[in-house]
């Protein structure tokens, strides 16, 4: 209980101290976000990505600190798993990200989202099993899962109204990205999991990075360098 009433109290601090992210992105009814000029609406898109990032970020290290002494010679293995993305049509250098369209950099972020929404519902499942979970890791985890919906909501409403087109079919992406969550020893669990976590860590700040480039370049299309 007090574990659930900790994460309550970092969640609501986390939306107070960024100001503005306490207004919600809840594009969930298809029409709310519909309403809102696309500067505004890219702006809270880049906060919902901010704090899910920042959140991603709590939840590895919290992870690390429970389960990673488990098998630190594993986890230290070059040969273990690479993140389930690394196979999806998305930028990954510099100069392809400097290059790359205003279209695609939305689709992008699209394409990573949708690609994270399933691998959560799997990493609820997976914590539930774990005898000594903590509440908060399981709640972070649970408050991604909403926000992940909450903000592909918000990425399709934004290409529509930047772009003035449909969204991309993105039904490849599910096709590679889980292997099955099969009865495993704990061990090969807390390498999966924590794979799992680093590689959503990844893509969370590159889903916030290609959505401020965006930002930059419609204010000042000039001076816009990825770092």
């Amino acid at each position: 209980m007090n574990s659930i009433k900790v994460s309550q109290v970092s969640v609501c601090c986390m939306l107070l101290c960024c100001g503005s992210l306490a207004v919600p992105l809840d594009c969930n009814d298809g029409t709310s976000c519909i309403s809102i000029s696309p500067e505004k609406l890219l702006d809270r898109v880049i906060q919902h990505a901010e704090l899910i990032y920042r959140v991603s970020e709590e939840s590895s290290t919290l992870f690390e600190k429970m389960f990673v002494p488990i098998s630190p010679s594993a986890l230290r293995n070059p040969g273990g798993k690479v993140c389930h993305s690394k196979s999806f049509p998305i930028p990954n250098t510099k100069s392809e990200i400097q290059q790359i369209s205003d279209k695609w950099l939305l689709h992008s972020v699209l394409i990573l989202v949708q690609s994270w929404i399933e691998p959560f519902l799997y990493l609820q499942t997976s914590l539930e099993q774990y005898a000594n979970a903590p509440g908060d890791l399981v709640n972070k985890t649970k408050w991604v899962s909403d926000k992940l919906l909450s903000l592909e909501q918000g990425v399709v409403v934004l290409i529509r109204k930047m772009l003035d087109e449909g969204v991309l079919m993105s039904s490849f992406v599910f096709e590679e990205a889980l292997s099955p969550y099969d009865a495993q020893s704990p061990e090969e669990s807390v390498l999966r999991d924590s794979n799992l976590l680093t590689c959503f860590k990844k893509d969370a700040h590159k889903m916030e990075t290609f959505l401020k480039l965006l930002k930059c370049r419609e204010t000042n299309k000039l001076s816009c360098l990825f770092h």
